[in-house]
């Protein structure tokens, strides 16, 4: 086979891919599964800022250059405060992060902490593959998680990274 040919094949192949922004296997809820189908079927980036508010019915409730800060839609169980912090560009990687952007993550995230009185918590970052970093949406973002423990029957919050690609 040429060259020629082979690149042909390969650039049809690679065009007729879809791009998935989201990862169905690391949701928590059939509400949140039945969303996220259709942000697959649309190709939507839903974390990108001209598709957020298409899919995250949240308000932001602050805003930065880089990032915004808004509830997050389906929070983990046993959270007094669960928010998001995501980025305003598509990014899915570490080194999509400026140092700017880096900056603001950790002022707004500060801010956040203050406003709800937070006594202790988690900000999670997972980035990259789904398959490692668990998250059901491949657009950076940050878990802010502030955990409800005097909550009758509590259950510490757990965050999961990796998910089994064996079963």
């Amino acid at each position: 086979m040429s060259n020629q040919l082979w690149v042909k094949l390969n650039t049809e192949k690679l065009n007729n891919m879809k791009k998935t922004f989201v990862d169905l296997e690391n949701t928590r809820y059939d509400d949140q599964r039945d969303v996220m189908r259709e942000i697959e079927n649309a190709e939507h980036c839903p974390f990108c800022m001209e598709n957020l508010k298409k899919y995250h019915k949240q308000p932001i409730i602050d805003e930065g250059d880089y990032w915004i800060v808004t509830p997050n839609q389906w929070p983990y169980k046993n959270t007094k405060v669960h928010l998001l912090l995501i980025l305003k560009k598509h990014g899915e990687n570490l080194e999509d992060i400026s140092s700017e952007a880096a900056a603001e993550l950790f002022e707004l995230a500060t801010k956040m902490s203050t406003k709800y009185a937070v006594k202790g918590g988690a900000l999670a970052l997972r980035f990259g593959d789904t398959n490692y970093s668990a998250g059901s949406v491949q657009h950076l973002h940050v878990q802010f998680v502030f955990p409800d423990i005097e909550a009758p029957n509590f259950e510490p919050v757990r965050i999961k990274v990796g998910k089994n690609t064996k079963k």
